[in-house]
């Protein structure tokens, strides 16, 4: 090629800084492939989109991300379009369960560069399900401890729901049975090894498990007649919350009867005394010769108190040279 052409082409081809900054369109905007299917033309029903809203999963640290993969689906699996593998429908799907920094997370990718259904559960757990939560659940699962009032059917339970919240803990059938086992309180073992006619860690872990599922087929019967006990009892038979319904019924009787005899305690007291002035009356008085009320007249003992000071005070000043502006005399 001539050198002229050469420098024709690369001044056609230059591109300047004004065309750097001018706005592009992206190409793709979602981060998860349009999966390739055989069909021409796929419609979702509307209530399977609504169903997969109702379970949103929102990135929040209390919400578990394997659950949400579980219902997400067990909601895709509910519906069959010929010629679209399972695969493509969740992908087609998944974005449609997130909202909020979920949402916003997905979106963070650049476009179509997850284009199956394992790209997306590998980057979803990496992202809300850490080696670090994983670790912190191990041990939770390891440290297993019934509770003082916890039945072995509860504990049992609650061990399996652990286990459940952490798929990854790769503990295997025998070393969770030893966890559980260790973590019982000493009368469920003494009771385990009593069932097993010995020690239950000398049996096989599926010896052990029937040991275990036999104990708690009594543990529910024992609850079941617990449930039918005769709604009669007697004293001794009473819970705490029937002996307080007990005690509170008596106390109200009591306080009934007290408030009604309080109440006819007047009326017996106005047939019993007569009915008299609530003033108090004077009925033998010196003064006035009549009855009186109480404030008409001074008592006598008052009266003649005071006289009799009078009296002794004028006979001290006269003895000591009379009243003021008289002159001692004869």
């Amino acid at each position: 090629m001539p050198k002229a052409t050469i420098m024709a082409d690369e001044q056609h081809q230059r591109i300047t800084l004004e065309d750097y900054s001018s706005s592009s369109v992206p190409q793709f905007f979602t981060s998860i492939a349009r999966p390739e299917v055989q069909a021409h033309n796929i419609n979702y029903p509307h209530s399977l989109i609504h169903l997969i809203q109702g379970n949103l999963f929102q990135g929040l640290p209390n919400e578990d991300p394997y659950a949400h993969l579980a219902t997400f689906i067990e909601i895709c699996n509910t519906v069959k379009i010929v010629g679209v593998p399972d695969e493509a429908i969740r992908l087609s799907l998944f974005s449609f369960s997130l909202a909020g920094e979920a949402k916003r997370w997905l979106h963070s990718f650049k476009g179509n560069i997850l284009k199956t259904w394992e790209e997306v559960v590998e980057k979803f757990l990496k992202k809300y399900f850490p080696e670090s939560k994983t670790a912190e659940r191990k041990a939770t699962i390891s440290s297993f401890h019934q509770f003082p009032n916890e039945s072995l059917s509860k504990a049992l339970e609650r061990f399996r729901g652990l286990l459940r919240r952490t798929p990854t803990h790769e503990f295997s059938e025998p070393i969770q049975l030893n966890m559980f086992i260790v973590g019982l309180r000493p009368q469920t073992k003494q009771l385990l090894d009593s069932s097993s006619r010995g020690k239950i860690k000398l049996k096989t872990p599926e010896e052990a498990t029937e040991l275990i599922e036999n104990m708690l087929a009594s543990d529910h019967a024992i609850l079941r007649d617990r449930t039918h006990q005769p709604t009669k009892k007697s004293l001794l038979e009473l819970s705490s919350h029937d002996a307080l319904l007990a005690q509170n019924k008596l106390l109200s009787k009591q306080l009934e009867i007290l408030t009604e005899t309080l109440g006819k305690l007047p009326t017996k007291l106005s047939i019993g005394q007569p009915a008299h002035s609530s003033i108090l009356q004077v009925t033998g008085c010196t003064i006035y010769g009549e009855a009186h009320e109480t404030g008409q007249c001074i008592p006598i003992e008052e009266n003649t108190q005071e006289v009799h000071c009078m009296g002794n005070q004028q006979r001290q000043g006269y003895t000591q040279g009379g009243f003021s502006g008289f002159q001692k005399g004869p």
